[in-house]
């Protein structure tokens, strides 16, 4: 193991006893380290491991207590963004930074958009700029005045990128870019690591996935618990050495167990010819009792109406929903989540539509359900306590989560609680919409364990992943969406990664009746 924190001469950036703490919560522990120029660095570690803060601080939005900077060998404080920006740093966020009220023209501007001598934004010619600019990174298609509020997630990350990537940095900061991403995305944004590297940029990388850091990079930091644990050439470990660098132990088996034999149970959620206004065509699919089903597709196939429809958050312009057999209508995610159907969804962006970050832990885990510990207008915070403890201690979340607000935990943590969320609610149904994006390897196991858990006690898994791995090791069977449709159902020896890319793609599409 390569524990070097040795600052070449030719270091982009380098760290020396950087240290910073929150309160008694030390995020960042006398860590050093640097970063060749030229390199494309991952840097690794679980939720709550330093990384983000350590980019908040090369970013200029935090300070350190204590420790020093150099910027291509030169000694700098950080104290600002726009002192980041003068010294070639630019940061494209996990948590996005892109203002929802702006267009995609002035959210890539801001805040150095080209003014003439009258002060005046010269909006022509920065328009022609910034399609010049989006042209060139293969976002040709990008609507300049459509609003930020109306992309979805993996269009707002590559505009985050972009934005980045407009500004000319000479050290490009890319927190978990690939989170939102999926497929052809993740290999654009390849390319475009690798076209920035070839132009002299540094890059520094990081994601939960192993896979991304072998194709992208070439050295590598790993942080866990806020201290430096090694850095080295990543073609110097293998995947074990860097997973049990990053927890601390061997993690063993990445995915549990898939069950040998299982008899199909009960249809549980039975969807017939489903469609919407948006991408949504017609879908068709049973889901049983006890089994965990896949869905695969490149972005914008309909999985998301596919998912928001039988929640009733997405208007169905066709098609039928039957819970145990009946014929159900959902108006809305209180139909779904009713305890006569027991539908619930864990969405894609738990910060945004699955928490109240500023609420406790308790009040998250019991909103859906507060008429339980409800009478004559008043809340048994006992029972209700009592209640969101036993779901915690099912998804191993601490106790001072019932207290504590949920923005201050990990990734890992908070998606934790959105699901204890609805084992409180006693749902039947589980829509698990790329569960495990942004989290670390250590969590995803524990999750993993726990989707397969529900399956065997009896539950119903609806499960969308843009990581294929997680859908061919944890799905019971697969169904591929393309353009609006059931492109293929794979299981069984079939369900293999190249079944499901090639389907995905559009491939043999062989649309079949969906049992």
């Amino acid at each position: 193991m390569n524990r070097s924190t040795r600052n070449p001469p030719d270091a982009a950036f380098a760290l020396s006893g950087v240290s910073k703490a929150f309160g008694a919560t030390v995020a960042v522990d006398d860590v050093s380290f640097a970063v060749e120029a030229g390199q494309v660095h991952a840097l690794l570690g679980e939720n709550g491991a330093g990384k983000s803060t350590l980019v908040k601080l090369l970013s200029g939005l935090l300070q350190p207590d204590s420790g020093r900077f150099r910027v291509f060998g030169q000694e700098v404080r950080i104290t600002s963004p726009r002192v980041a920006h003068g010294l070639g740093i630019q940061t494209a966020f996990q948590e996005l930074t892109l203002v929802a009220d702006l267009t995609v023209l002035d959210a890539i501007l801001l805040p150095y958009a080209p003014t003439g001598l009258a002060g005046l934004i010269r909006r022509r010619r920065a328009a022609e700029a910034v399609a010049a600019h989006l042209d060139a990174l293969g976002l040709g298609g990008v609507d300049l005045l459509a609003e930020i509020r109306d992309l979805d997630l993996a269009e707002k990350q590559k505009i985050e990128i972009a934005r980045a990537l407009w500004r000319r940095p000479r050290i490009l900061l890319l927190d978990e870019p690939t989170s939102t991403l999926s497929g052809r995305d993740v290999d654009w944004l390849g390319r475009l690591i690798e076209a920035e590297r070839a132009r002299g940029t540094t890059v520094v990388f990081i994601s939960h996935r192993l896979r991304e850091v072998r194709a992208f990079c070439q050295t590598l930091t790993v942080l866990r618990n806020g201290r430096h644990i090694a850095t080295g050439r990543v073609d110097g470990f293998s995947d074990e050495d860097v997973i049990r660098m990053i927890i601390g132990r061997s993690l063993g088996q990445a995915f549990p167990e898939r069950p040998k034999t299982r008899p199909v149970g009960r249809p549980v959620l039975r969807a017939e010819g489903l469609g919407t206004e948006g991408r949504l065509e017609e879908v068709s699919f049973t889901l049983h009792a006890g089994e965990i089903l896949g869905v695969a597709g490149l972005q914008g196939m309909g999985q998301l109406d596919m998912f928001l429809g039988c929640f009733g958050s997405a208007d169905l312009t066709r098609g039928r929903i039957h819970v145990d057999g009946r014929p159900v209508t959902l108006t809305s995610p209180v139909d779904a989540v009713n305890a006569r159907i027991g539908i619930s969804l864990v969405p894609e962006d738990r910060k945004s539509e699955a928490l109240f970050l500023k609420l406790s832990g308790r009040v998250n885990a019991s909103i859906p359900v507060i008429d339980r510990f409800t009478r004559f207008g008043l809340i048994d915070l006992d029972a209700e306590t009592r209640a969101v403890r036993r779901a915690f201690a099912l998804v191993e979340v601490e106790d001072r989560a019932l207290w504590t607000r949920v923005g201050a935990f990990s990734g890992g943590n908070q998606q934790k609680i959105a699901l204890a969320k609805w084992l409180l609610a006693e749902s039947r149904v589980l829509l698990l919409y790329d569960p495990t994006r942004g989290i670390d390897v250590g969590t995803k196991h524990e999750l993993y364990r726990l989707i397969r858990d529900f399956a065997d006690a009896g539950g119903a898994v609806l499960f969308y992943s843009t990581e294929i791995p997680e859908l061919v090791n944890l799905a019971d069977r697969v169904l591929v969406l393309y353009k609006g449709r059931v492109a293929r159902e794979v299981a069984g020896p079939a369900l293999t990664e190249g079944a499901i890319i090639e389907a995905a793609l559009g491939g043999a599409a062989d649309a079949e009746a969906v049992r």
